[in-house]
């Protein structure tokens, strides 16, 4: 729609997406009230979404006292399970040591190339499928079939056919992505409104401008979606592959940790995951709200 309107014009564009014999008049409404309703809706949605992260901070907060007393207390072994406050001191000599920062580095690295592979087979990919229902037709077997095996039992086939070096890591990263980004692409296109793209036929848009001005970004929030899963997906992947074989990165850390008992150290790459995976997670939250403020949404999503 918006593409529609910015290049014939609200009247054309309202026009072209009515039905036949509707009457479409776009609403007159002045400049300045209109952008200071955009302001006001933008401005409750940032309270909105600061609301529901302040809301969870009691919780969070509940959970790491509890982290801290019951290894004092008795209730867990400290061997096993140190308390909060050890764990943070023993992240904080990793991180001033440099090693947390390697490992971090290698991590991360091998887990960006495979999802960058990813997003680049996949998007392409699913637009062709979604778009195109032959072509969909003849492929679906195969991406189902390709889908639906563990990526971790193809992690022996992987080293055996790429060695142990970076490339087995970085293919079972990108197998891990591919698919979370092909099947929320597909399914993204499949629910754009028709009208719109029968109102962009019958005013000559090619295919190309057609995908890439009214598909890809009414699409655009399914995409993301799946990026969210596939990130997530591709850390998992990266740490199991650096724990099987490998002599750097977070899951080589956490694996070497844990068979020197080095629990602290253990737990301190645990939480180092989770802040990256949760870091990355709102990135992506943000590009999603950036990419579609277009559409006027109200909320989005913090999962």
């Amino acid at each position: 729609m918006a593409y529609l309107t910015d290049k014939f014009g609200p009247a054309i564009g309202f026009r072209a997406l009515a039905g036949t014999g509707e009457a479409a008049i776009p609403a007159k409404v002045p400049a300045t009230k209109a952008r200071g309703v955009a302001q006001g809706a933008k401005v409750r949605r940032k309270k909105a979404h600061s609301g529901t992260f302040l809301y969870g901070l009691p919780l969070l907060g509940l959970f790491f006292l509890l982290w801290e007393i019951a290894p004092r207390l008795g209730w867990l072994n400290r061997i096993f399970f140190p308390p909060l406050s050890e764990v943070l001191v023993a992240w904080w000599d990793l991180l001033a040591s440099g090693v947390l920062i390697e490992h971090i580095g290698i991590s991360l690295q091998r887990a960006a190339i495979g999802f960058a592979l990813g997003v680049l087979v996949a998007i392409p990919l699913g637009l062709l499928m979604g778009r195109y229902s032959l072509f969909e037709k003849v492929s679906d077997l195969l991406v189902q079939t390709l889908r639906n095996t563990s990526q971790f039992a193809l992690l022996p086939v992987f080293i055996l056919l790429l060695g142990i070096g970076e490339e087995s890591k970085v293919a079972i990263t990108f197998y891990s992505s591919v698919f979370f980004l092909l099947v929320n692409t597909i399914s993204g296109v499949k629910s754009v409104d028709p009208l719109l793209i029968k109102a962009a036929r019958s005013m000559g848009t090619p295919d190309f401008d057609l995908f890439r001005k009214v598909i890809l970004p009414a699409s655009i929030p399914s995409i993301v979606a799946g990026a969210r899963l596939a990130v997530k997906s591709s850390l998992f992947a990266v740490i199991g592959a650096e724990m099987l074989a490998a002599k750097s990165g977070l899951g080589f850390l956490i694996q070497n940790s844990q068979l020197m008992m080095e629990t602290a150290d253990m737990y301190a790459g645990i939480l180092t995951l989770t802040v990256i995976g949760l870091t990355v997670n709102y990135l992506l939250v943000w590009f999603e709200r950036w990419a579609t403020a277009w559409k006027g949404q109200s909320e989005t999503s913090l999962i």
